[in-house]
């Protein structure tokens, strides 16, 4: 099984971050996207199974490589690293439109030459997983985009898969009051919850082998993308949430139930 999973380098959320002029400045300092690491989790442990290779994939400046980086440690055996100075600032669509070409090629699919008519987009990878958002924006837009940009069912939100050999993906949902069981014939494309597993640590001698995987960085044109008119969706302004009140401390001298109700309806909470 031939396993694509997309991942992404974020900053840091656990960094200082700042309100100026109007926008969020963050730290200098990015990590991989926590909830990336339960997507390369479920693709590692897929093939460890099944038999077959996982790459990773991301699109960002060339420091994001620290994010692929990790992804190997983690047991990926390759990763593609996407990057154009066109592609600053893109959004969903955009980043939907380059990594669905980007997956093509590693499924052996020439952006030059017209597709057969019995290949699927994706070539010969079966399955793309991601994660359910990226902690710096928490979107959750990509996984849909990206499966319609490849043309292959999407399964979102799963807190459990299983593949076979025979060609399908099962997984199963938590949806309000509701446990759903999904399936679907791959190719297709499956987000996975931060409730799918449990990410493994890398150990030291995972760490070393990591850095003799091989990494390919790939451009707009190799992907025989054109430079588009820029990102449709612009952040126009953002302000810091008002900080919370500080809460009221009784100490209990026999009328704290009385202060309590009369609290309540003076909030019009009852």
């Amino acid at each position: 099984m031939k396993i694509v999973v997309c991942i992404k380098h974020v900053p840091d959320v656990q960094s200082d971050r700042r309100m100026e002029d109007g926008f969020l400045v963050r730290g200098e300092e990015d990590v991989l996207n926590e909830l990336d690491e339960n997507a390369v989790e479920a693709a590692v442990s897929l093939v460890e199974e099944l038999g077959g290779e996982v790459v990773a994939l991301t699109m960002g400046p060339e420091d994001a490589e620290d994010g692929l980086r990790r992804a190997l440690q983690m047991g990926a055996d390759s990763g593609v690293l996407v990057s154009d100075e066109s592609l600053a600032g893109a959004d969903v669509v955009a980043t939907a439109r380059t990594l669905a070409a980007a997956i093509a090629r590693i499924g052996g699919v020439d952006p030059a030459s017209p597709r057969e008519e019995d290949q699927a987009a994706t070539g010969d990878v079966d399955l793309v997983i991601t994660g359910m958002a990226s902690l710096d924006s928490m979107t959750s837009m990509l996984p849909g985009a990206l499966a319609a940009a490849l043309g292959v069912p999407a399964l979102t939100l799963a807190s459990a898969l299983e593949a076979s050999d025979d060609g399908e993906v099962l997984v199963t949902r938590a949806t309000g009051t509701l446990r759903e069981v999904l399936a679907a014939p791959t190719p297709a494309l499956v987000s996975v919850t931060d409730q799918a597993n449990e990410p493994r640590y890398p150990n030291f001698a995972a760490m070393r082998a990591a850095k003799k995987k091989p990494v390919d960085t790939w451009d707009l044109a190799e992907l025989g993308l054109e430079a588009g008119a820029g990102p449709a969706i612009a952040v126009v302004d953002s302000e810091a949430r008002p900080a919370r009140e500080a809460g009221i401390i009784r100490t209990d001298a026999g009328e704290a139930g009385r202060d309590l109700a009369a609290w309540l309806v003076d909030n019009k909470l009852v």
